[in-house]
C-alpha cells in the first residue's frame, strides 16, 4: 500500500484554513518557509532512505565480486537497516496523528 503524505498535509492545510475563517481575528500566521516545507522534509527523507539502501546494494554487489571489504558492506547495510527503522516508525507516528485529527470534532 503506497502512502501518500501529500493528502495527509493537504488535508491538514484544509483543516488549518476553514479554522482560520470560523475564528478570523485568532488567525496565527503560517512560518516564512512555505506551506510545503514539511512534505519537502518528508520528500528529501524517504529518498535519502532510498539512496542509502542502493548504496548498500551497490557495496553487497562489489563483496561479492571481491571488489569491497566485508567490514565496510556490514556498516553500510546496518545504515540501511536502521535508516529504514527510522523511517518506519515516523510514517507510524505519522499516520497515528492523521488518525488522531481525523477522529476530532469540528
Amino acid at each position: 500500500m503506497a502512502i501518500d503524505f501529500s493528502s495527509a498535509v493537504n488535508a491538514y492545510q484544509r483543516a488549518a484554513k476553514t479554522a482560520d475563517n470560523a475564528f478570523g481575528a485568532n488567525k496565527v500566521e503560517a512560518p516564512a518557509t512555505g506551506g510545503n516545507s514539511f512534505l519537502n522534509m518528508v520528500n528529501d527523507s524517504l529518498k535519502s532512505a532510498a539512496v542509502t539502501g542502493r548504496e548498500a546494494e551497490e557495496l553487497s554487489l562489489k563483496q561479492i565480486s571481491g571488489e569491497a571489504d566485508l567490514k565496510d558492506v556490514v556498516t553500510a547495510v546496518a545504515n540501511a537497516e536502521h535508516t529504514l527503522e527510522t523511517v518506519v516508525a515516523v510514517r507510524d507516528k505519522v499516520l497515528n496523528a492523521y488518525q488522531e485529527i481525523l477522529k476530532m470534532p469540528i
